[in-house]
């Protein structure tokens, strides 16, 4: 008796192996797989930005790029064009081509 018990407790223990295989699988394909495809075109839409491109930020404000460096940007925003304000890369959500209008 104490032998068949012995037997079922292992193949319990080798089906939760499998069941958190599984899970870390799905959470891989569901969760980290698209964040990282985001995140490459994150970055490159960044490392094509040219001084004249359209861009909104992340907190909604629309401006045009007129200077970059390596890390930062600066961006005229409205029809004033005394509003310029300088900002980092990461807070641009979206870039339109200057040459696309």
């Amino acid at each position: 008796m104490n032998l068949l018990t012995e037997a079922s407790s292992g193949g319990g223990m080798l089906l939760l192996l499998v069941y958190v295989v599984v899970i870390g699988g799905a959470m891989y394909f569901f969760a980290i797989r698209p964040q990282k495809k985001e995140q490459k075109r994150l970055n490159a839409m960044l490392s094509e930005l040219e001084v004249g491109d359209s861009v909104v930020t992340t907190s909604g404000f629309y401006g045009v790029v007129i200077d970059i460096t390596d890390e930062d940007v600066i961006v005229e925003f409205g029809s004033n064009k005394n509003c310029r304000i300088p900002m980092k890369k990461a807070a641009i959500s979206e870039v339109e081509k200057a040459d696309a209008e």
